[in-house]
């Protein structure tokens, strides 16, 4: 029987908490605590990714902690992480490995570095993943605005094949966990 996680990567205060905020911020976060209420009770895994770096992101800073609205508990697992790629240096193949894992539904930040990074490297370790189509997000760009970046992404990941597992870009609504 398939075992999926729930990987939220990079809501941090940090990173949330700008002027101006993320695209759809406040969405995302909500959207983000309904999936992570619905994987729990499907006793699906959830787990919180955190970036750390020298800056706003310092390891235990208050950039770093994760954003207040998000509803994490204690049950959940966190990862730290000091690259976009969530599987780069740290424990976060041995944690799903740990956890019979074999599926992620991956949502957060950024939309073009760290969720595109980590959506790309677990597909190439073997898992099938599902981008969370609208529970991903990142700042408006010169080039594109965060909504043209998000759906770009979505589009994308969906479409590559040469890794063999399945990525698809699936709406929060639709997402199952059973």
């Amino acid at each position: 029987m398939a075992k999926k996680a729930l990987i939220v990567i990079d809501v941090q205060q940090g990173l949330f908490a700008t002027q101006p905020a993320p695209f759809e911020a406040a969405q995302i976060i909500e959207r983000i605590n309904a999936l992570a209420r619905r994987a729990r009770a499907a006793n699906t895994s959830v787990l919180w990714v955190q970036h750390e770096n020298d800056g706003a992101l310092r390891f235990q800073s208050p950039g770093w902690q994760l954003d207040a609205g998000l509803d994490v508990h204690a049950s959940d697992v966190l990862v730290r992480k000091k690259t976009p790629d969530a599987f780069h240096g740290t424990d976060l193949g041995e944690v799903l490995e740990r956890l019979g894992i074999d599926s992620l539904a991956v949502a957060g930040y950024a939309s073009e570095f760290c969720v595109d990074a980590t959506v790309r490297r677990a597909a190439a370790l073997g898992y099938p993943v599902e981008v969370v189509a609208d529970a991903h997000t990142t700042h408006d760009k010169a080039h594109a605005s965060a909504a043209m970046i998000r759906t770009h992404h979505n589009a994308t990941l969906s479409n590559i094949t040469s890794f063999g597992p399945k990525i698809s870009a699936v709406p929060s609504d639709e997402l199952g966990f059973a």
